[in-house]
């Protein structure tokens, strides 16, 4: 399977607002746990997306888009650290894979390209959490990511059960600092 990835600036991201809309839904409504509650409303998911696309006029935000076969398929975030004493990190956040791509290698090339371009701007620590359990977390392991530990009662699912989050780092090793 080809899997076409590219970050993407406000503009080029916009153009891509009805896929990114539908792409966040079906991610939460189908057990995704990123800050949202199924039924995702399309507003609701369109309001989030207009969010990220304001904070992407700034370099330390990067949303990269992976499409297969013209479609979009998932995308992910890096959210660079703007601190003095952290501008050596980001996070990576929002990893979604449309439903219908999953098990297919769209998650482990968007992590890839998401860590080159961390790289490429002289990040050398990377952080993210996910809901544990999840499939994710074999992905995140299966890319050299390491687990720190878990944070109980930190995301809420449907049904208003309290889950735990799994959090995880990555050295990219020397990145010119």
């Amino acid at each position: 399977m080809n899997v076409e990835i590219r970050f993407l600036d406000a503009i080029e991201a916009a153009s891509h607002l009805d896929a990114l809309v539908e792409l966040l839904r079906d991610s939460v409504d189908n057990g995704a746990s990123v800050g949202f509650l199924p039924p995702l409303e399309a507003a609701e998911a369109r309001a989030y997306w207009q969010g990220v696309m304001a904070e992407l006029a700034s370099p330390s935000r990067g949303l990269a888009l992976a499409w297969v076969d013209g479609k979009v398929a998932g995308t992910a975030q890096l959210v660079e650290a703007d601190k003095a004493n952290a501008r050596h990190r980001a996070e990576v956040s929002k990893v979604l894979v449309h439903s219908s791509f999953r098990r297919r290698g769209v998650g482990a090339a968007l992590m890839r390209a998401v860590e080159a371009r961390a790289r490429a701007r002289g990040k050398s620590t990377l952080v993210l959490d996910t809901r544990e359990g999840e499939p994710s977390e074999q992905l995140y392991q299966s890319l050299g990511w390491i687990r720190v530990g878990s944070i109980p009662q930190y995301a809420e699912i449907a049904g208003g059960v309290l889950v735990p989050t799994v959090v995880y780092y990555k050295l990219l090793g020397d990145s010119g600092r």
